[in-house]
């Protein structure tokens, strides 16, 4: 039977490349920052990992700015980055937007999601999309962004595929229709619970015949809605 310190040394034989995709099959942020206290070696192997990964989603969990953007940051290769917030999960604000855009895989984002962040503002969310020039697809449902977020939005997002504002209740038509002017690739748009009129969706249409906006059938004078949110 081995002894404690024969398996220390069969573990610290193990290569850097090898820790790092073993911590790269991780999906919760505990057991990575846990693994990372192990010892140095295991602290570069869990930073490898995060730089591989294209892949973060920190919807569910206790996240908040500081802790975010300290992953982030090391997340050179991210191409979809979920900060949902859900009841206890993740509580992002303007400032970590702020901190956020900082980081070197912003600009070749492609999917971002700020779902029910509700400390999130026009300041946050345009210190990020500024730099995240690659987006496709946006989900800021949820949150008090105005018409300022759309034009920043439709100025820095010309590969816009696809948004949802569920929710968004400061949205006007004037912010829609400066975005589907300018982000001639957008397809879908979610508008459940925003306050714009059936003239304005129908004055889009003519705009961009080919626009699907969500959700489907939608009847805005009737209380017959599905009441979750598109993603």
């Amino acid at each position: 039977m081995r002894g404690k310190d024969e398996e220390t040394t069969d573990i610290d034989r193990l290569p850097i490349d090898l820790l790092a995709h073993i911590f790269c099959l991780f999906t919760n942020f505990k057991d990575l920052a846990q693994s990372s206290s192990v010892c140095r070696k295991w602290r570069q192997a869990v930073k490898e990992s995060l730089a591989r990964k294209e892949k973060l989603s920190f919807s569910g969990w206790k996240m908040d700015d500081e802790s975010t953007t300290r992953l982030v940051l090391l997340a050179y290769s991210l191409k979809e980055l979920d900060i949902s917030r859900s009841r206890w999960g993740c509580q992002i604000t303007d400032y970590g937007l702020k901190q956020l855009s900082k980081a070197k895989c912003i600009s070749n984002l492609s999917s971002v999601s700020v779902w029910g962040s509700t400390a999130i503002t026009d300041k946050g969310v345009v210190q990020l999309i500024s730099r995240a020039t690659s987006l496709q697809h946006l989900n800021i449902g949820g949150t008090f962004i105005t018409d300022i977020s759309l034009f920043s939005i439709a100025d820095s997002c010309p590969h816009l595929k696809s948004i949802v504002l569920w929710g968004c209740r400061h949205v006007t038509e004037k912010g829609l229709f400066v975005l589907v002017n300018k982000c001639q690739k957008l397809e879908s748009i979610n508008v459940w619970g925003t306050r714009v009129p059936l003239d304005c969706f129908i004055a889009l249409l003519a705009i961009s015949p080919a626009l699907q906006i969500q959700p489907k059938g939608m009847l805005l004078n009737d209380q017959r809605y599905d009441m979750w949110p598109v993603y």
